[in-house]
């Protein structure tokens, strides 16, 4: 399967997020993608960082998965597009999925939020499992996959090849420029996701926005913990590559005993 992480800048108006959207959606099909994943509540952009957020109202977000919906179609391409969703109970973080024909398959909402961004979102309450041509994916958005490694688990022993993982780190505005992924001096991010890819024996699929100053790559790590390829930090665009499921076994997972944890 291939599979693609589509890395936008941040957008300044909602139209010309919706325009990066379609421009990367369009790339990520001509290389040949099945599935492509956009970073986390891309539209309006995360709550909580030092740029400004978009408007977004229910009808922007119905607006928005109808118009990606048709691209979806257009382009043959299934979509992960992370974005806010809106409930009686607040706003939610949630990575909405849509397959090749542009139909709903559900939505993956983020379920565990950074301390910080108790103000603006609340959590949700369920997960999901997707499958696209065959293969079997889960999501875990952020702070989920960096500091909760149970929810990546949660896929990996129910038969996911690879977990997506939507996310933001860094800023436009200050930091420091990486040069070279994993580097020992960088933020633990990046230490983090070969975790969750050599912990489960799967595919770990992270994707940020481009930003000047990233403190992760937007990259593909193998079953063995490797970093197959990565975007180079800052530059927007979208990274395809191919991922062999078989190599993907989910060993490690499915030998995990949570009947061995009883308390005495």
């Amino acid at each position: 399967m291939f599979i693609a992480l589509a890395s936008p800048c941040i957008a300044s108006t909602f139209d010309e997020g919706l325009d990066k959207i379609k421009r990367l959606l369009a790339e990520a099909s001509a290389q040949g993608a099945e599935i492509v994943c956009f970073p986390e509540a891309y539209l309006p952009g995360l709550r909580g960082q030092d740029f400004e957020v978009l408007p977004f109202d229910q009808a922007q977000q119905e607006r928005a998965l109808q118009a990606v919906a048709q691209w979806a179609r257009a382009y043959r391409v299934a979509t992960i597009l992370g974005m806010e969703r809106l409930t009686e109970a607040g706003r939610q973080i949630a990575a909405f999925v849509l397959d090749a024909r542009g139909e709903l398959q559900g939505y993956q909402t983020k379920n565990q939020l950074a301390p910080s961004e108790d103000q603006f979102y609340v959590p949700g309450n369920t997960r999901q499992l997707f499958e696209v041509n065959g293969v079997k994916f889960g999501v875990a958005i952020c702070h989920e996959g960096w500091r909760y490694p149970e929810t990546v688990r949660w896929a990996a022993v129910r038969g996911a090849k690879v977990v997506f993982h939507p996310h933001h780190t860094g800023s436009d505005q200050a930091g420091i420029r990486l040069t070279q992924w994993g580097d020992s001096g960088a933020p633990y991010y990046e230490k983090a996701m070969m975790m969750r890819s050599i912990e489960n024996t799967i595919y770990f699929a992270s994707v940020n926005y481009a930003l000047r100053f990233q403190e992760s790559a937007t990259c593909l790590i193998d079953p063995l913990g490797q970093c197959q390829a990565y975007l180079p930090y800052g530059q927007e665009g979208v990274l395809v590559q191919a991922i062999n499921t078989e190599e993907a076994t989910g060993l490690l997972a499915a030998r995990y005993a949570p009947e061995r944890y009883q308390e005495v």
